[in-house]
């Protein structure tokens, strides 16, 4: 068993409102690996960081995401920092994998620099966007498959352009 897709990208980038649209389409299950770390520590993302730290999470992603590689067949949606695990990258080589890409101007736009997501908070949660962008940048792209830039498209449209990727 294996994903029909694995979506990847920053916060902001419609991970979860893309990977639902497609799996609709596709007539797939859907599944947020996200979503998965919630039920197994019993607390949101953000209590999981303040109360754990960010390393105890990004153990709980790294074995979430393994689990769900083979697990699930449908399309998995990963958490935005996920790449940041070389063993989770390795694992990632295997599968057809879409990065999501969104610019910073229209991921800042787009998260409103929620504090739902721990690490846009702070003193200048810009400069730590961007900086989140420029670290992960070159991640995502070591493990895509696909990639389609979101700015100036709705997730019917960008869920049309995986498809064509896939099929290209």
């Amino acid at each position: 068993m294996s994903p029909r897709f694995v979506v990847v990208g920053p916060p902001g980038a419609g991970k979860t409102t893309v990977s639902e649209l497609l799996a609709t389409r596709l007539e797939v299950p859907f599944r947020d690996v996200d979503a998965d770390i919630v039920a197994l520590a019993g607390k949101p993302i953000s209590d999981i960081f303040l109360d754990d730290g960010e390393p105890a999470f990004r153990a709980m992603e790294e074995e979430a995401v393994a689990k769900a590689l083979v697990e699930h067949e449908g399309v998995l949606a990963l958490g935005g920092g996920a790449v940041l695990s070389a063993t989770t990258r390795e694992r990632l080589r295997e599968h057809t994998v879409v990065f999501l890409n969104v610019g910073m101007a229209e991921g800042v736009r787009r998260t409103g620099l929620a504090a739902n997501r721990p690490l846009l908070t702070g003193v200048n949660p810009r400069a730590t966007f961007k900086a989140l962008l420029d670290a992960r940048l070159p991640l995502y792209r070591e493990v895509a498959t696909i990639e389609v830039l979101t700015d100036a498209l709705d997730p019917e449209q960008v869920t049309d352009a995986v498809i064509k990727g896939a099929e290209a």
